[in-house]
C-alpha cells in the first residue's frame, strides 16, 4: 500500500490533506472531529487580536446545477480570545500527537509577532503560518494582503518571526498581486521554511438587482470579499507552478485553491505542492469528503506505481513550457464518432459561431461532419460535447517534426508585416462576410445545409 505520510518542512502528518485556515478550523472541536474523520493536518483559523465580525458573511456563484462553484466571504480572523484558542491547540495535540497542527497568525508590531509566536510554540503547535493573504477587512488595517503585496514589508516581518521561531514557519501568499514570485522570493530572503498559496482572491460575486448592493448584504450595503472554491483552481495551479518553477524560490509549497477531490489534490502535487489545504469543499460537504480523497489518492498512486507522495511532487513541471517553446508541427483534428452522437449539434453551433467554421450539417441526419481541411484542432467541439469520447482529437502528424515559434523567430521565419504571407490564417478558408446574412445564408450545395467547400475545394490562398 502506498505511504501517504509527509514531512513538510519538518512538519509531519499522516497524509498530505490539511484543512486550511478558515471557519472549519475555528475551534478544537472542529479540528478534533476532522482528525477523527481522517484529515492529516489543520491550519488553525488565524489568531491575533480578536475581531468583531458582521452578519451576513458569505456569498457564492452558482453555475447551472453546481452550487457554490465559487465562494466569497467577508469574515475576518478569529473572534475568539487568544487564550481559548491556545488552550484548545494544546488539547488537540495531546489527543492527536501525530497530526499536524499549524497556527495561522496575523498581528502588527514586532513585539506582537514575538509574543504570539512564542505562545503558539508553547501551546504545542507543529508549525506557524503567517497570514499575508487576507484581502478584506484586515488589509485596511495594514495586515493580510497589505503585507503580501509589499515584498520588503513581508521580508521584514518574516525576519521578526524567525528571531524567535523554533518551529517551521510557512508564509501564506496573496494572489492579489501581479507576480506572486516576488513575495515568494521575499519569504525566502526572510528565512521562511515554506510557503502556501493561494489565499482568497479579492472579489464581488454578484449584485442584488433590487437592493442594488453586492452580496453578501449587510444592512443594504456590501463589500469586496475573498473568492475561493472550485472556480479558482486554474488560478491557483498557475501561481503554484510559477513559484515551483522559479529557481530562486526553492521552498516546500502547500497548495491551496479549489481542491475538492483527490484529482484536484494530485494536480497540485504534480505542479509542485507537497501538502494541500482544503477549505470550501469541507464547508460545502463536511469533513467526510476526506475518505474519498485518501482512497482516491491511494488508488492513483497504486496505479502509477508511486510509493510516496514525493515520487510525483512536481512531476508535471518539466512539461509546462513558455508558449514560444511549444511544437508548432503537432497537428490534431476533430473526429465525430457517429455511433455515440445524440444529435444535439452543440459542436456545430460552437464551431460555426465561436471558432473556425469547420463543422457542417448534412441533410437527412443530425450527425454533424468535420471539414478536416478547415479544422485547426482548437478542441472547442470536444469541450462542448455532452457525450464522453463522442468527439476525439486525433493526431495527424507523425511526430517526427518539431519546430517552435522561438526557433522560427531565430530563423527569421515569422510574420513581420500586416499582410504577411507567413500569417497562420493566410491560407485558411473563411466564408465570405455576406454569407452570414439574408438569402446568402441559405444557399446550399447539394445535400448540404450550409455552403462549405469540400477539402478539394478549399483554396490554397485566401481571396
Amino acid at each position: 500500500m502506498p505511504d501517504l505520510s509527509i514531512n513538510f518542512a519538518g512538519i509531519k502528518s499522516p497524509n498530505p490533506f490539511w484543512l486550511a485556515s478558515a471557519p472549519p478550523t475555528n475551534s478544537g472541536y472542529q479540528v478534533m472531529k476532522a482528525f477523527d474523520a481522517g484529515w492529516g493536518g489543520a491550519v488553525w483559523k488565524t489568531l491575533g487580536v480578536p475581531v468583531v465580525n458582521v452578519s451576513s458573511r458569505y456569498g457564492s456563484v452558482n453555475y447551472r446545477d453546481k452550487r457554490m462553484m465559487g465562494f466569497n466571504n467577508i469574515e475576518l480572523i478569529s473572534d475568539r480570545p487568544l487564550s481559548d484558542n491556545l488552550r484548545e491547540i494544546e488539547e488537540v495535540k495531546k489527543r492527536f500527537p501525530n497530526h499536524a497542527v499549524i497556527a495561522s497568525l496575523m498581528v502588527q508590531s514586532r513585539q506582537e509577532w514575538h509574543d504570539i509566536v512564542r505562545q503558539s510554540q508553547e501551546a504545542g503547535a507543529d508549525g506557524i503560518e503567517l497570514n499575508f493573504g487576507c484581502p478584506h477587512g484586515m488589509c485596511e488595517r495594514g495586515m493580510g494582503s497589505a503585507v503580501g503585496q509589499e515584498p520588503d514589508v513581508l521580508q521584514t516581518i518574516v525576519e521578526w518571526v524567525m528571531e524567535v521561531a523554533k518551529i517551521p514557519v510557512i508564509v501564506k501568499l496573496t494572489p492579489n498581486i501581479s507576480d506572486i514570485t516576488e513575495p515568494a522570493l521575499a519569504a525566502r530572503r526572510g528565512g521562511a521554511d515554506a510557503i502556501s498559496l493561494i489565499n482568497t482572491i479579492q472579489s464581488i460575486v454578484g449584485v442584488d438587482l433590487d437592493l442594488f448592493a453586492p452580496y453578501p448584504i449587510v444592512d443594504g450595503k456590501g463589500s469586496n470579499g475573498g473568492y475561493c472554491g472550485p472556480a479558482v483552481k486554474p488560478i491557483a495551479l498557475n501561481m503554484l507552478k510559477n513559484c515551483a518553477q522559479h529557481p530562486g524560490v526553492r521552498l516546500p509549497i502547500s497548495g491551496i485553491g479549489g481542491i475538492e477531490t483527490w484529482r484536484d489534490a494530485v494536480e497540485h502535487i504534480l505542479l509542485g505542492a507537497s501538502s494541500v489545504q482544503v477549505c470550501t469543499a469541507a464547508m460545502h460537504y463536511g469533513f467526510g469528503i476526506i475518505r474519498e480523497m485518501t482512497s482516491g489518492l491511494e488508488q492513483y498512486m497504486t496505479d502509477k506505481g508511486f510509493h510516496t507522495i514525493y515520487d510525483f511532487v512536481g512531476k508535471a513541471l518539466p512539461n509546462v513550457l513558455p508558449w514560444e517553446e511549444l511544437n508548432m508541427k503537432y497537428k490534431v483534428t476533430a473526429n465525430i464518432h457517429a455511433e455515440k452522437c445524440i444529435g444535439c449539434q452543440l459542436c456545430y453551433t460552437a464551431c460555426e459561431d465561436g471558432a473556425h467554421q469547420a463543422i457542417q450539417l448534412n441533410a437527412g441526419t443530425r450527425v454533424p461532419e468535420i471539414i478536416e481541411a478547415n479544422c485547426v484542432g482548437c478542441n472547442l467541439c470536444s469541450l462542448v460535447c455532452p457525450v464522453e469520447d463522442c468527439i476525439t482529437m486525433d493526431r495527424q502528424d507523425d511526430g517526427t517534426a518539431h519546430l517552435t515559434w522561438k526557433e522560427r523567430t531565430a530563423a527569421g521565419d515569422i510574420p513581420t508585416e500586416f499582410n504577411d504571407e507567413k500569417a497562420g490564417g493566410r491560407h485558411h478558408w473563411v466564408p465570405e462576410p455576406a454569407a452570414a446574412l439574408g438569402k446568402e445564408k441559405h444557399k446550399t450545395l447539394p445535400g448540404k445545409a450550409r455552403q462549405y467547400p469540400s477539402a478539394a475545394e478549399v483554396p490554397t490562398t485566401q481571396a
